[in-house]
């Protein structure tokens, strides 16, 4: 079913709108100039898992990118709520986007343009599918994630995604469920939506988030592994090293905890920790932790 062809309301700007009627204008400055940032969020039996961690953040990837966001955390907290209640939804996807809209500007500045929010809800399934148990598979994207002198890379910006696209495209298209991307510098990073854990000899290491997001899924999932007593290990790692590791996982809100078979020539096992922390997050998101 596509996403503009459905039943349903969506939050739009203070008010609840017909889903097939939340359209925007062809010179929205988002649409030519990805003045826009976002959050994706999980509903669990009504309760939206870290809802205001994720409002804060998109009020602070809006100050980031020099778009002060009109709406208080409170505000954006209730519009999540109702659209919710809207849509009879408990277990649900929720996506809040804010942009820059049309207005007196359409070039590079836009400061006379309003800033908008809209919050939409929808039923959404594993992101990976089967890949949830029985391991996915990774390409290595020729794209890399910038440096943070050139891009905002700590907000969750539109445009930051744009060779995310590109990276899982083309992991697609071998077969694969999504890519894993390198750094500027030519370290481990993440995937196209989701940072990356590895396991060697009963230690976890991950990443250095320091020229990619920073999770909300991959901070609980460390609090998550140092409540088991797991020693983690934030640093830069080589690609090499992927050949030692033993055990690796990917952590997002749509990916929530999803274990990693291969990520292009290194293989790995669905091991023991791997999911014993898939289970210890789905019984945090559902209030069984």
């Amino acid at each position: 079913m596509a996403y503009d062809d459905r039943d349903g309301w969506i939050w739009m700007d203070g008010r609840l709108v017909p889903w097939r009627e939340a359209g925007v204008h062809v010179l929205s400055h988002a649409l030519h100039y990805a003045s826009a940032v976002f959050e994706g969020e999980r509903a669990y039996g009504g309760r939206i898992f870290k809802s205001r961690e994720h409002s804060e953040r998109l009020l602070a990837s809006g100050q980031a990118i020099d778009m002060p966001i009109p709406w208080t955390v409170d505000q954006i907290e209730a519009a999540k709520q109702e659209a919710l209640r809207a849509n009879g939804l408990s277990d649900a996807y929720v996506r809040a986007v804010a942009w820059r809209g049309s207005g007196e500007d359409m070039g590079v500045s836009a400061r006379r343009n309003p800033v908008r929010l809209a919050i939409a809800v929808w039923e959404w399934g594993s992101y990976y599918g089967d890949a949830k148990f029985r391991g996915a598979r990774l390409d290595i994207s020729k794209w890399k994630r910038p440096s943070p002198e050139t891009a905002p890379s700590h907000a969750k910006a539109a445009g930051l995604y744009m060779i995310c696209t590109m990276s899982k495209h083309a992991a697609e298209a071998k077969g694969c469920s999504d890519a894993l991307m390198l750094d500027y510098r030519g370290y481990v990073a993440e995937a196209t939506g989701a940072n990356v854990f590895f396991v060697k000899d009963g230690r976890v290491h991950t990443p250095t988030p320091d020229c990619f997001l920073d999770g909300i899924t991959r901070r609980t999932v460390i609090g998550l592994l140092k409540a088991r007593q797991v020693e983690v290990v934030e640093r830069h790692i080589e690609p090499a090293e992927m050949e030692g590791f033993e055990q690796c996982w990917l952590t997002g809100t749509a990916a929530e905890v999803t274990p990693v078979a291969e990520i292009g020539p290194y293989s790995f096992e669905v091991g023991a920790l791997t999911r014993a922390i898939a289970e210890d997050y789905d019984k945090l998101v559902n209030g069984r932790g």
